[in-house]
């Protein structure tokens, strides 16, 4: 009976939990917080709110949380706390205005994330979710909006930015309080803050609007092609979208060994610092479609936001669509059609893998909620004509700015400024499981030449009609599936193509014709470290009395953040064995470096996999392997976890391994 009773009791407090927002509007919250050097979070909130209707009990989300205060503008307060929720039972009249202060201690396993540097230490959160409760008590509900402002103290040698305008900056002995003020509501799950040492530039958009780019003061030199396009693009939504950046300014940041590519916090966007780049890198992995993507956001999602998960593609979505939008206007039509071909091929594959769901199912991947979001945007607008779609995009913004939303209310919108009924396209494109992909293909045909081109050629049955193609005037794509699809028929003059065309010819000619031996070690000065990598690896490969030559030609050369052509050098050096035999204790070494914490997760994967492939596990190693098996990043933690139980089932590592996890445990 006692067991039911709690079931009962939890079951009334969620419900009362769920429907808090018909009975209580929390105006704002203002946080105070700190941080002491044991990463605990101490702070302290003052909350604003409005009665709507008579309640009985008041919800505030508060994770782990040891609670120091309570009280209102004048008294203690009694409360309850079970750890998730902190429950307060005032008897207030509607239309009632109320102060509430909670002063906190927290130390948290999730959303704020702290991270060292070589010489430096960075303090960040990601909140998408439910998940600014662990470090802020707030209200995990997106349905309740809220200004948040907040006044942040650390050390003076580091910079803070958070959400909104920075309006003081008080110093103190050592530290500095930073004051960041919001102005408009917003989601809880969007509040930001990222302490770390950054410099910044600052651009302003054609309508007045700061953007701050940040960096560490080592990358100087990667801010341009980092950011390069983001005024152009920033400029280009506002256009293209109708309605101006709601928020005061706009920041981005970087930081290091980030759970995702970005996030769309509001007015303050964090990445992951992989995407600081050189102007090499930019060939092969750029910042541009984050960026893009990220920056849309600040309208669909935080602007207006969906009322729940069944409406995620009102999110993703449209911030997919709005950013090829954006890339279409910097690098043109024919890139634009071919990123909607990879995504129907994408969504393709997930149908036959069994995967497929309709688009307003909560459960829904990230692929159909991002890419087939985007192409029912796409097909919606060649429906009902750009006039109509624009005119509808900018009524749904301004009716639900600072609101949340319904698909329902979008398509009502559309309607209104097309004057056709959608019932039909709602029930295909949003509801149904199956997708329409030989209407995406067919509408890609009708558009796109270059994507035309590209289905149209097949070298595998009609090898003899593709010689010529490479020297062609063909879309660069479809060059790449020539290559693909013949690489034992490439010859020299195929080698005076574009980047990319090359560099098809490094990842897909493996065995080098010595006929092609000078062609193809003209890839080693390709700008493009993905060339170069795959070319150094190939070439050592295939001739082997030049090994020494090719490790000399590429030993200054590292790579993406993941060092990925250092890496492999550093692989190849080690076993060649006439190679600078005096430094291959020196190369190892600085293999095994590569994996301590204080590097990038994405390179010491790397560096771990390499080591893996060489069997030249040490102690060392061992230790930041299982350190990385407890890593934040879910991802970068199961490849450690995989890869130590791989390595545990070597009768070489299996009681090292067995000891080091001992050890630990003490």
């Amino acid at each position: 009976m006692r067991y039911f009773l709690v079931l009962f009791i939890t079951f009334l407090c969620l419900s009362a939990k769920a429907q808090q927002t018909e009975f209580v509007d929390f105006i704002s919250i203002n946080a105070e917080v700190s941080f002491e050097k044991d990463n605990t979070v101490k702070g302290k909130a003052k909350y604003i709110y409005k009665v709507l209707k008579p309640f009985d009990s008041l919800f505030i989300d508060a994770v782990n949380m040891e609670i120091i205060n309570f009280y209102d503008d004048h008294y203690d307060l009694d409360f309850e706390y079970n750890g998730k929720q902190i429950v307060y039972k005032p008897a207030f009249k509607a239309n009632t205005y109320h102060e509430l202060n909670i002063e906190y201690i927290v130390k948290p396993k999730r959303a704020l994330y702290f991270t060292e540097k070589e010489d430096s230490n960075q303090i960040w959160t990601q909140g998408q979710g439910k998940y600014t409760s662990h470090w802020l008590p707030s209200i995990d509900d997106m349905n309740d909006k809220i200004e948040f402002d907040l006044s942040i103290t650390y050390h003076k040698d580091y910079q803070v930015i958070a959400n909104g305008l920075l309006v003081e900056k008080k110093v103190n002995d050592s530290t500095i309080t930073w004051h960041y003020d919001m102005q408009k509501p917003m989601s809880s799950y969007l509040v930001a803050l990222a302490i770390g040492k950054y410099d910044k530039q600052v651009v302003t958009s054609k309508s007045g609007i700061p953007i701050e780019l940040y960096y560490y003061p080592e990358d100087s030199l990667k801010v341009e092609p980092t950011y390069r396009y983001t005024k152009q693009m920033f400029d280009f939504l506002e256009d293209e979208i109708g309605v101006s950046y709601p928020w005061q300014n706009y920041k981005q940041v970087p930081v290091k060994d980030f759970l995702y590519s970005g996030m769309e916090n509001t007015s303050c966007t964090i990445f992951s610092d992989d995407f600081m780049i050189d102007d090499i890198s930019f060939v092969d992995k750029n910042y541009v479609n984050v960026n893009a993507h990220e920056l849309a956001h600040q309208w669909f999602g935080d602007l207006v936001t969906e009322t729940s998960g069944m409406h995620h593609w009102l999110q993703e979505g449209f911030a997919t669509y709005y950013a090829l939008l954006a890339e279409r206007d910097v690098f043109g039509d024919d890139y634009y059609y071919w990123r909607l071909y990879e995504y129907a091929e994408e969504l393709m594959e997930q149908q036959k893998a069994g995967e497929g769901t309709m688009l307003l199912d909560p459960k829904s991947s990230s692929t159909t909620f991002y890419k087939k979001g985007a192409w029912v945007l796409h097909m919606l607008r060649e429906q009902v004509g750009e006039k109509a779609f624009k005119k509808a995009v900018k009524s749904y913004l301004n009716t639900y700015a600072f609101k949340n939303v319904e698909t329902k209310n979008f398509i009502v919108e559309v309607e209104k400024a097309s004057g056709q009924d959608l019932t039909d396209f709602v029930g295909l494109w949003l509801k149904s499981k199956l997708l329409p992909y030989d209407v995406m293909i067919e509408e890609l045909k009708s558009d796109s030449d270059a994507v035309n081109g590209y289905l149209q050629i097949d070298c595998e049955a009609y090898s003899s009609k593709c010689s010529d193609y490479l020297t062609s005037y063909l879309f660069d794509n479809t060059k790449i599936k020539v290559v693909s699809q013949m690489p034992n028929k490439i010859q020299a003059k195929d080698f005076e193509n574009s980047v990319k065309v090359r560099q098809a010819i490094a990842q897909h000619v493996r065995e080098i014709p010595l006929a092609l031996q000078s062609e193809y070690e003209s890839l080693l000065q390709d700008k493009s470290y993905t060339t170069i990598e795959a070319a150094l690896y190939n070439l050592w490969a295939n001739f082997p009395r030049k090994r020494n030559l090719y490790l000399d030609q590429t030993k200054k050369v590292y790579g993406f953040n993941n060092y990925n052509v250092r890496v492999l050098w550093l692989a190849l050096a080690i076993a060649t064995p006439d190679y600078e035999p005096n430094n291959t204790e020196a190369f190892y070494n600085e293999l095994v470096q590569y994996t301590n914490s204080k590097n990038s997760f994405t390179l010491r994967q790397n560096a771990f996999d390499t080591l893996a492939s060489l069997g030249l596990f040490n102690e060392k190693a061992l230790v930041n392997l299982i350190e990385a098996s407890k890593h934040y990043n879910w991802r970068f933690k199961s490849f450690a976890k995989q890869l130590l139980e791989l390595l545990s089932e070597n009768e070489k590592y299996k009681s090292i391994i067995s000891n080091l996890q001992d050890n630990q445990k003490q």
